[in-house]
């Protein structure tokens, strides 16, 4: 006879996944990308560069590095719950108090506590938990809930757009942050580690001990995801001002924004399948190299038409960087203080996002275009693809080795 707790147990996993699906929609996309749709409102409010406001940006992606490595370290003795909690209530009162700032360093400091006690507490323990409640099938059920950020990072500057239409741009940002607090905090409230120590203990029994030491896979990893994350960064970040840079209007720029983001949900799910099928690290190569081909292509359309075209082609693959990149962690990373080295490693992510978004911003006021931004984010994906490819190597050759 099946064991209740274990069947409920069964059941409950789906509600922490769709959890964690919906608050990394609402955190992360407003500290990952958010801020795109309220550069040229605040360029005309404030006179300040782009690279000026791209740093607010940057300031809220350290936070969140920084906030990954110290909130990852201690996830698994204050549970997921009081994390997520944490980060429904830091990101929503940052977020409304931004909305009242007047000075630049303000917008830093207030992003940037939103980054170390919202996303950086939310991201690396939210994965770790989900996973830990699927010792088998975790490459689609992580898909699926960081399918989540890509819902936030299309549908937040989509709505934010319209807002910002019909409110200003303070009164879009205190709209998100009073949304974030309604809809988080309930959310957080329904977050669970799983049901008991002993199923915990036993998922991690069950799990093959990684095949290369922490040593090897936490540097890797780290130059890995700095350099693949800066490639990333930049559409998401500039590709809603380099389209209105066509005249087009910010609802018609976020609108593409969103489709591509939209393509990126089914993106992330896809390849999670896919690298339970073929494996973390192919998966992860092949999306790392469908970004950056792509991502060279936004700066030849300068039609409506044709960004809603390539959009969700880009989308859909680059979105599965991200899956592979949780995977590819969680296969290389040993059960026991998963949330701290995912810290580590992500901490590096959360930092190329910052240092890409900034340098496009940086290149666009030197030159007046973004062809440069874009050029330096493909060069970045080249390298990331190096270290990949050298890792997977070393994989095959030390299994290769074991198997002899």
């Amino acid at each position: 006879m099946p064991d209740p707790r274990r069947l409920a147990a069964s059941r409950y996993r789906w509600v922490v996944v769709a959890a964690a699906a919906t608050m990394l929609a609402i955190v992360m996309g407003q500290l990952v990308n958010g801020l795109s749709v309220f550069f040229l409102p605040m360029e005309q409010e404030f006179g300040w560069s782009r690279g000026a406001i791209a740093l607010i940006n940057t300031a809220g992606l350290i936070g969140i590095a920084l906030g990954g490595i110290a909130i990852g370290a201690v996830a698994e003795r204050i549970g997921i719950r009081m994390v997520c909690l944490l980060a429904a209530l830091a990101t929503g009162l940052c977020v409304t108090a931004a909305s009242w700032a007047t000075q630049l360093w303000q917008f830093h400091l207030l992003f940037f506590l939103a980054g170390v006690f919202g996303g950086g507490a939310l991201f690396a323990p939210v994965i770790a938990a989900v996973g830990a409640w699927f010792p088998a099938g975790a490459g689609l059920a992580i898909g699926i809930a960081s399918a989540g950020q890509a819902i936030g990072q299309g549908g937040v500057p989509f709505a934010a757009a319209y807002l910002i239409e019909a409110l200003g741009w303070r009164g879009a940002m205190l709209a998100l942050g009073l949304i974030s607090l309604a809809v988080l905090v309930p959310l957080a409230l329904s977050m669970r580690d799983p049901v008991t120590s002993r199923m915990a203990g036993s998922a991690a029994a069950r799990e093959e001990p990684p095949p290369l030491p922490p040593g090897t896979v936490v540097p890797a990893l780290s130059a890995a995801v700095l350099l693949c994350c800066t490639c990333m960064s930049v559409p998401l970040i500039h590709l809603v001002p380099l389209i209105q840079g066509y005249c087009i209007a910010a609802p018609d720029a976020g609108g593409v924004l969103f489709v591509m983001l939209v393509a990126a949900i089914a993106g992330r799910v896809a390849f999670g399948k896919l690298a339970d099928m073929i494996g973390p690290i192919p998966a992860y190569l092949t999306a790392s190299l469908w970004q950056t081909v792509g991502v060279l292509a936004f700066t030849r359309i300068d039609d409506l038409s044709l960004f809603y075209v390539f959009a969700p082609v880009y989308g859909f693959g680059y979105a599965g960087v991200m899956t592979g990149v949780l995977v590819t962690m969680r296969s290389l990373t040993p059960a026991k203080g998963r949330a701290a080295l995912m810290g580590v490693i992500l901490a590096f992510a959360w930092l190329g996002h910052g240092f890409g978004g900034w340098q496009g911003g940086l290149f666009f006021d030197l030159t007046g275009s973004y062809a440069l931004s874009f050029a330096n984010a493909a060069v970045a994906g080249l390298l990331n693809l190096m270290i990949i490819g050298g890792l997977l190597l070393m994989l095959r050759k030390r299994m290769a080795a074991a198997a002899a």
